[in-house]
């Protein structure tokens, strides 16, 4: 039989595409347009529905960029439509390959119930009204603009509001009523269900033949001219190949409804506000007309969002979370980035969400449902079991530049040990349509194919696209057990990992981070955003220390609502394109004013709290936030006076600066050419490379501007030496140098610091930056054999090691940190940098001769120009310090220090701790008040050297007891009891006192 495969697939594409998919809708139509443009932002739909309106005409113009229009839409059904299934067909100047990206439109009944939403690849709505009766509905139209657009990445100024341009976006191309003919929509799934399996079987084999042969043999008994009267005839020749059972051995997929929305990106919060309501309308209108289909989504947030602002939606949705078809994933306030944000505030992430839909809808989340967060952190696994979960699932390690990962479903081994079941998706998607390729990928990639069976699939459009369709619902049952194809099932992922981890009874285990080899730019993108976050996370920590003082020693009322007020802003802004940088200028510069606002308010807590615990009197006191260091921890005491004093000399080649421990050398040009630990008489810089070096790279990946830093940015870089003045002096005994720079179109003024009896230098760097796809780096080469470094991530520090002996370790040429990193040789003498604001490193080994040195660069600013084209312009603070002669301990109690500073109140009480802790390692993590309002006092600690250690926590007020919690506050049983603490390498325990 001569070869005709090519001929039949390109007959059925073409048949497809002119005739079947055009006769799906076959008699129409046009409604009555009436229109109503906002002049400003969006209005709650009950005034939208009362607006005034004008003659509309399809084919007009509508919609500038960010605005809202309402249309009023009315018609009758033709007398000649009974009995047939009528529904509206709205094209509001769609790109159907850019859902979530373009328009989008809410339907409204006349009562304001909401309907569903209009999406470039759901463009209809159904009809309630018999023939010859009237229709009349709404629509809530968002001219949203595209931003990535098919050359993706140019800059543009339509990312705000503020900016953009007033002309119309889209043009109506028709609004009509019209007949959905049932049969030739289920023959356009047969057929793509079949050309698409086909195409993934090998060439010759016999399934593929018969397929193609019924194929051709639908498409000689449909008449191009008749389609909807020969469609059932030619299904006919379909139904055996499509009741072929799956094979035995097929791989079984776990489908889950799902609209990968993000909280923002390339649209402000309130647009998101408006896709969520969209997206849920829709899929509460699927989860009624289709009775397996199970639709899942995250983000309390979210959930909160369409509560506050669409009720009647709300409703719906709360409906089919009872019904168990609408199901609450990932016990997360929103899908927050894990990399940058502190301990406590993923606390607070699980408890924040998980308290919401125990509220809300009676139920927790047995898992954490994070599929796109750019990396995540090693501290991770450990907090979801202390928080109570059982399963993480992700998807975005697939996008790796270089390295393939190497599971699907695993063990995810934390830094302290602790174990995670953990599922990967073999699509590599989370926006999968079923498609035939798709299943085909997933059942042909799946790494663990040897020992299991199964994976899951995120089915639906994200973003406002809206969601799962009828389309991949119709896929999914043909594919409920087709031969040749893996199998499909909308199953509840809790379902899906009880089954996994039953079949795969000793899964692989891999250890530490699970870096994303990609988007390394996130670290450092949108700096004012990331200061502003640090601050206002460390500023709620402390209020909460001092309001739950102040409540526990004074009585006064502690401040619950207020509190959870402030922590729901920052966990919003730690969405995955907020805290990374990633969003439009729209989203940060709204990020940067509540940010603002947080830490304003916050500070204001913490202040009325101090002042109330330091009473009215004159004494300085100092109130000493954390446990490391100096002062009275965690309390108040009157200041001691410090006569020592650190020393300044003038050289012919700059400055020496010294105390009772470090002598430091500062050239001419500001740099530092030494810098010596005395006790040891260890040089720290290495002969002819000063540190303290800005460094100017140009900056221009590849694609992802805002997101991603490719390696050859390293091939071009000018050294920032030259400075226009440089002054020095000693005042209150404190070292002072001062340097000014010039460069590009930027400036920036270096305050260097040596204080009395600190081995840390610190360098205040306030930056006026204007670059253009630029970033900047400040280098320090230092006189050390490292092997690798160790990087503060939340409740401990994760070791990387400083060679690139294979394609894994060369790939992290930029990695993470939070408020310090650590060089050290094997005897443990090291140097640490610690910082207030800033999350990018990258480390170098080198070697000249004998002498191997390594050079730690802090990434400070970058200048990518999209989805901002004018990101972090402006002033940036940023404090750097100089960590000479450190170990772990020390790095991480001046990396505290740095972040949690010391306030000064004058008043007439020093204030007894709540809590202290004794033992080696031991941090105070936060001090508060139970989330259940019984006035217990939670105290969190953690082990911060990666050893084993013992210690003791004592308590100053009267308590019935203290037994350790989870990390959300839930009981545990059997509960560990008592004040002794024996902590293993970087555990974290919370502990709660009952007051007596």
């Amino acid at each position: 039989m001569h070869e005709e495969t090519s001929l039949t697939v390109g007959r059925v594409n073409r048949v497809l595409t002119e005739r079947i998919r055009p006769a799906i809708h076959s008699s129409r139509v046009p409604l009555e347009i009436a229109a109503h443009v906002l002049p400003g932002e969006p209005i709650a739909p009950a005034d939208g529905l009362a607006l005034d309106y004008e003659p509309f005409a399809a084919g007009s113009m509508w919609g500038p960029a960010w605005g809202t229009t309402w249309f009023r839409l009315r018609g009758e059904v033709p007398a000649d439509w009974a009995g047939k299934r009528v529904e509206a067909i709205i094209d509001l100047g769609f790109d159907i390959n850019m859902p979530g990206f373009q328009c989008e439109a809410l339907a409204y009944r006349p009562d304001g119930t909401p309907l569903k939403s209009i999406n470039p690849r759901n463009q209809w709505v159904a009809i309630e009204a018999e023939a010859g009766q009237a229709v009349a509905f709404y629509l809530e139209g968002a001219s949203n603009p595209v931003l990535l657009d098919y050359h993706p990445f140019l800059p543009t100024q339509e990312g705000d509001i503020r900016t953009s341009s007033p002309e119309p976006l889209y043009r109506v191309r028709h609004m009509d009523l019209a007949i959905f003919e049932t049969e030739v929509f289920e023959l356009a799934l047969d057929l793509e269900v079949l050309i698409e399996l086909q195409a993934e079987l090998p060439e010759t084999s016999p399934r593929r033949m018969r397929i193609l042969q019924a194929l051709d043999d639908a498409l000689d008994d449909l008449d191009l001219q008749h389609i909807v009267e020969t469609a059932p005839a030619a299904r006919a020749q379909l139904t055996d190949v499509l009741a072929s059972p799956a094979d035995a051995s097929a791989h079984r997929v776990a489908a889950i409804g799902h609209a990968h929305i993000d909280s923002a990106w390339l649209w402000p919060l309130r647009e998101t506000i408006r896709k969520v309501a969209r997206t849920t309308s829709s899929m509460t209108t699927l989860i009624d007309e289709e009775p397996d289909f199970l639709y899942g989504m995250s983000s309390a947030q979210q959930y909160a969002w369409i509560k506050e602002h669409r009720p009647e939606v709300f409703a719906r949705v709360k409906d089919a979370v009872a019904a168990g078809r609408f199901l609450p994933l990932g016990g997360m306030w929103v899908e927050s980035d894990t990399v940058m944000p502190t301990g406590e505030s993923l606390v607070r992430q699980f408890s924040h969400g998980q308290r919401f839909f125990e509220r809300e809808f009676g139920i927790r989340s047995k898992g954490v449902w994070l599929p796109d967060s750019f990396g995540y952190s090693p501290a991770l696994p450990q907090l979801m079991r202390r928080a109570g979960f059982e399963w993480f699932f992700t998807q975005k390690i697939s996008w790796n530049q270089r390295n393939v990962f190497p599971h699907h479903s695993f063990l995810w081994e934390g830094i302290d040990g602790s174990r995670m079941f953990t599922h990967f998706p073999p699509m590599d998607t989370y926006n999968s349509q079923l498609s035939g390729s798709e299943v085909a990928k997933a059942s042909r990639q799946f790494k663990e194919n040897r020992k299991a069976t199964m994976s899951i699939a995120p089915v639906g459009w994200g973003d406002g696209g809206g969601g799962t369709t009828r389309e991949m619902t119709g896929k999914a049952s043909r594919m409920a057990s087709l031969e040749g194809a893996a199998q499909v099932e909308w199953k509840h992922p809790d379902a899906f990992f009880d089954d996994a981890k039953a079949e795969l009874t000793d899964p692989a285990v891999w250890v530490g981070e699970l870096y994303l080899e990609l988007h390394r730019g996130t670290l450092t993108s949108q700096h004012a955003t990331k200061a502003l976050h640090r601050w206002a996370e460390q500023a709620l920590i402390q209020a909460e220390l001092w309001a739950a003082t102040a409540s526990v020693q004074l009585g006064t009322p502690y401040p619950y609502e207020e509190l959870d007020r402030l922590w729901q802003l920052v966990l919003l802004h730690e969405f995955h394109d907020i805290l990374p940088g990633t969003s439009i200028a729209w989203v940060h510069r709204e990020a940067v004013e509540v940010l603002s606002d947080v830490l304003s308010d916050a500070d204001d807590l913490a202040s009325a709290a101090r002042k109330a615990l330091a009473g009215e009197g004159d004494r300085a006191l100092v109130f000493t936030p954390t446990s490391v260091g100096g002062g009275r921890a965690l309390g108040a005491a009157e200041v001691v006076s410090n006569p020592a004093s650190a020393s300044l000399t003038e050289t012919a080649d700059g400055f020496v600066l010294s105390n009772d421990l470090v002598s430091v050398t500062i050239s001419a040009e500001g740099l530092i050419t030494s810098a010596v630990d005395l006790a040891s008489g260890r040089e720290t810089i290495p002969a002819g490379r000063p540190a303290n070096l800005f460094q100017l790279h140009q900056d221009f990946p590849n694609m992802w501007d805002a997101w991603d830093i490719d390696r050859y940015y390293r091939n071009r870089v000018d050294d920032l030496t030259a400075a226009s003045s440089i002054t020095a002096s000693v005042e209150g005994g404190v070292a002072t140098v001062v340097v000014e720079r010039a460069f590009s179109e930027s400036r920036l003024t270096q305050t260097i610091v040596l204080a009395p009896g600190s081995r840390t230098v610190l360098l205040r760097n306030d930056i006026d930056w204007h670059e253009t796809e630029k970033l900047l780096k400040l280098a320090f080469p230092l006189d050390l054999f490292a092997r690798e470094t160790l990087a503060e991530t939340q409740f401990g520090f994760q070791r990387r090691v400083t060679h690139v002996n294979t394609s894994w370790e060369a790939a992290k040429f930029e990695t993470s940190m939070h408020r310090f990193v650590l060089a050290q040789e094997d005897d443990g003498f090291g140097v640490a940098l610690v910082n207030d604001s800033i999350y990018g490193y990258d480390t170098t080994r080198d070697a000249d001769g004998d002498d191997v040195t390594t050079t730690i660069r802090l990434s400070l600013l970058r200048a990518p120009r999209f989805p901002d084209p004018d990101t972090d312009h402006g002033r940036h603070e940023i404090e750097v310090g100089l960590v000479i002669g450190a170990d772990a301990e020390i790095a991480t109690a001046e990396g505290i220090r740095l972040n949690a500073l010391p306030s000064v109140v004058r008043g007439a009480n020093e204030v007894e701790p709540l809590v202290s802790v004794t033992g080696t390692g031991i941090v105070v993590s936060s001090v508060k008040l139970a989330d259940d309002r019984s006035g217990d006092v939670i105290v969190r600690v953690y082990e911060s050297l990666g050893r084993r250690t013992r210690g003791a926590l004592d308590v100053s007020f009267a308590h019935t007891g203290i037994r350790e919690i989870s990390l959300i506050e839930d009981e545990l049983e059997p509960a560990r009891t008592g004040g002794e603490l024996s902590l293993h390498p970087f555990e974290v325990r919370t502990l709660r006192i009952a007051r007596g």
